[in-house]
């Protein structure tokens, strides 16, 4: 009777001396490896430094003691932390995690990211994109904007990144440490030109990323936030999933903001049934087979004659796309109310 053992010894036993036996290969042994000075900027003074698109993928990063530099991340990240830096401009492409400023000083800077903090930080000028709310502790004269920039790789780095372009409350701050009397952070002028305060890379290695800030261009939509409204009329328009969501938005904005109307915010979320009873009230039944294909996008327009400026773009434009448009400027507040009510119930703002 024959013994498997026997016959694996024997094979053993008859390999020749010189054939070593080759270790196992295993999938974590064939990634490259990452070396973390790579991710990392430390300890420079009076320099330009940058990384392009596809250089950073998704990894972690570091800026730490830096001082009078000019710093370009052109790409997406996990997350990123800013440490004790001083009088530098930075620009951070979307950060799928946090950006996190601790003991920075006279730092101007335009991001993107899901989460965004500054602790013990004086004088940051913040140009913002952020989906979630903005967070300030024991910081002082701190300046927000609403983020402005273009380059060609950079909507599908906010994909990779997890973010929407349509979601950004860049100007709904909460800050951990109030002071009775002082307001420990602002919102920059209206009319704050992004370029004056993080200009466009000028070295020849960062020049090869196209670079527009021109408002008309930026990725992420320009809007007022929570500065005061300049008319007590607004319009609420809801895209449903499709093909060309994000472009008829896109279109819908340039031409209400054409026609000096004000885009107040912007979301993009998913809705149940219950939501759409709850915001389209007797028009639901007409939206309910659209919620199945993806997220709605939500606009609010202000200005004296929103409602029938944006129903008559919509009608021109737009005939024979579904929409949700506010019926009557009577309405329209609440409607406004009713949607990014549920909305930010949702995304937890």
């Amino acid at each position: 009777m024959g013994c498997f053992f026997s016959k694996r010894r024997k094979a053993e036993e008859s390999r020749p001396e010189s054939e070593e036996e080759q270790p196992k290969q295993y999938s974590w042994d064939q990634r490259e490896k990452v070396d973390p000075k790579d991710y990392m900027f430390s300890g420079l003074k009076d320099e330009t430094v940058g990384r392009l698109p596809g250089k950073v993928a998704g990894q972690q990063f570091l800026i730490q003691d830096c001082e009078n530099c000019n710093i370009y991340i052109f790409d997406h990240s996990a997350t990123i932390t800013i440490d004790d830096c001083t009088n530098c401009i930075i620009f951070l492409g979307p950060v799928k995690g946090s950006v996190f400023f601790r003991n920075c000083r006279d730092c101007k800077c335009t991001l993107a990211c899901q989460q965004f903090r500054v602790r013990d930080c004086r004088k940051l000028e913040v140009f913002l994109c952020c989906a979630t709310q903005p967070i300030i502790e024991s910081s002082t004269n701190i300046k927000f904007g609403c983020f402005q920039w273009y380059y060609p790789e950079l909507a599908f780095q906010f994909k990779d990144a997890g973010l929407s372009i349509f979601n950004n409350t860049w100007s709904n701050i909460h800050d951990f440490t109030p002071v009775s009397g002082e307001l420990n952070w602002s919102l920059l002028p209206e009319d704050a030109a992004v370029q004056d305060y993080v200009p466009v890379p000028t070295t020849e290695e960062l020049k090869a990323v196209r670079v527009s800030t021109e408002a008309n261009k930026s990725i992420v939509p320009i809007s007022r936030g929570q500065r005061q409204k300049s008319s007590d009329e607004s319009c609420l328009v809801v895209l449903f999933a499709g093909d060309y969501t994000i472009a008829n938005a896109r279109k819908l904005i340039d031409e209400m903001v054409g026609k000096h109307f004000f885009l107040v915010q912007t979301k993009e979320v998913s809705m149940k049934p219950e939501d759409a009873q709850r915001v389209f009230r007797e028009k639901a039944p007409d939206f309910l087979p659209l919620l199945n294909k993806g997220p709605v996008i939500a606009l609010e327009f202000n200005g004296d004659g929103a409602v029938e400026g944006c129903q008559h773009i919509v009608n021109e434009i737009f005939n024979g796309t579904k929409m949700f448009v506010s019926e009557n400027k009577e309405k329209a507040s609440g409607d406004v109310d009713s949607f990014y009510n549920f909305a930010d119930i949702q995304m937890g703002i």
